[in-house]
């Protein structure tokens, strides 16, 4: 039944709170419609302070003609960022984003004194840079008066959503699962936190851990409290929000069986598992999703740049390059080994791109875009394989991102991923995912 409240309030609000930019989305969970949206930059860099993540908030807000008909919102936002706050709730450093590599060095020194094995059993992960836990670690040991002065720790998105409420008490600061499960920190097959890892990451007591306080992880459709009244949005629903992976996940619909695949400056292959993952090899992630599954995720550091790299080699943009790559049955025998950046996945850091089997029939245009495309999808296979390989069936890949709207990509995709594709329409699907939570939360 329709109250006056709805009527009043009949939207939801989804918010992306990225490394780039705040984006919110104001929907019609009745149609799925959007009915606005809006946008605030961020600025560049791997560290920020996180009064950026407010303004930028603010704008997109604005941006968006406010939030006067919404009746739930929730934050979907850039995992793993460290946020460290003192007694008074202020924020002692600027944040490290996922993207600050300063901590690999803490990130070996933490899979030395545990083990791969180890680190994959008790949280899902094995270490990398971009995880919360080898931040903090790199804190301890680089800036122990910092380290000392923290009262709370807490994630990007806790962050915001704990500044939309208004509060300034530490106690509500609250997660979910899928971000939660991105800080190294929390157990594997709970969502309950492992203080004897935060512990070893702040050369600190367990005892003296417990006396940091940490979000409380909510439930998938747990409310989270309501907005902030003095900016006029007390009737607002707070849902618990989540990382972007699992927000982006949502806001496709992805289901058991199926998989993720987002092309974008980076390349991330995920899928909804019912059951949670162990990788030592480390190349898979075991978050989890915003449903109450789980989320194995594998990430390659080139993508999309590799279509732009042969792009620029031979003079093609990009329509040109996949109208080329289909002029060909295949690439006549030329390999990509697409590791401009290094890798992720397979994880080789120092690797570096090669072009083998190389022939006076093969080396032209039509044939290096062709390779170009081929090196990119089984680049994406690898990952996609990493994830199969621990167990999780997919007979389905959804295609998401920049890189997913070649044409070329698209005609090729099903057959070098070995999987049925699906191409949704693009979208801002981790604040589209947000929202759908949102409307969830308070049943619309």
């Amino acid at each position: 039944m329709t109250t006056q409240t709805d009527r009043q309030r009949p939207y939801v609000a989804g918010v992306d709170s990225s490394t780039q930019s705040c984006k919110v989305v104001i929907l019609d969970p009745a149609t799925g419609r959007i009915v606005r949206q809006g946008r605030g930059s961020h600025p560049d860099g791997t560290e920020i302070d996180p009064e950026y993540w407010w303004q930028g908030f603010l704008t997109a807000v604005d941006d968006a003609g406010g939030l006067d008909d919404v009746a739930a919102l929730s934050v979907g936002g850039q995992q793993h960022g460290m946020v460290c706050l003192d007694a008074h709730g202020k924020v002692i450093r600027p944040a490290l984003l996922w993207n600050d590599t300063r901590s690999g060095q803490a990130a070996a020194d933490l899979v030395d004194e545990l083990g791969e094995a180890s680190w994959a059993n008790a949280t899902g992960s094995v270490p990398v840079a971009s995880l919360t836990v080898t931040k903090l670690r790199w804190l301890a040991d680089h800036e122990p008066d910092n380290a000392e002065r923290i009262a709370a720790i807490c994630l990007p998105h806790d962050w915001l959503t704990w500044r939309i409420s208004g509060s300034t008490d530490l106690h509500d600061l609250i997660t979910d699962r899928s971000d939660a499960s991105g800080t190294g920190y929390m157990a594997r097959q709970e969502p309950a936190y492992r203080y004897d890892i935060l512990a070893r990451a702040l050369h600190i007591s367990v005892d003296a851990t417990q006396q940091i306080i940490l979000p409380r992880i909510l439930g998938p459709w747990d409310a989270a409290g309501h907005g902030d009244p003095s900016r006029g949005w007390g009737e607002i629903v707070l849902g618990p929000g989540c990382g972007d992976n699992a927000g982006s996940a949502l806001g496709v619909d992805l289901a058991p069986g199926q998989a993720l695949i987002s092309i974008g400056t980076s390349g991330v292959a995920a899928a909804v598992s019912k059951e949670s993952v162990a990788d030592p090899s480390g190349l898979v992630t075991g978050f989890s999703d915003a449903t109450g599954h789980w989320l194995p995720l594998a990430c390659t550091l080139n993508a999309s740049r590799i279509i732009d790299a042969i792009g620029s080699i031979i003079g093609a943009d990009y329509a040109e390059l996949n109208e080329l790559a289909l002029s060909v049955p295949d690439a006549g025998g030329l390999t990509l080994t697409p590791y401009f950046e290094g890798e992720r996945t397979p994880n080789l850091p120092d690797a570096t791109a090669s072009i083998t089997g190389m022939t006076l029939a093969n080396s032209d245009r039509a044939h290096m875009a062709r390779a170009a495309v081929e090196g990119l999808l089984d680049l994406m296979r690898g990952a996609l394989d990493a994830v199969r390989n621990l167990g999780v069936p997919v007979d389905k890949a959804l295609l998401v991102g920049g890189g997913a709207q070649s044409k070329a990509v698209q005609v090729l995709a099903a057959e070098r991923l070995d999987a049925e594709v699906e191409i949704p329409e693009t979208g801002e699907y981790v604040a589209i995912g947000a929202a759908k939570q949102a409307a969830q939360v308070v049943g619309m």
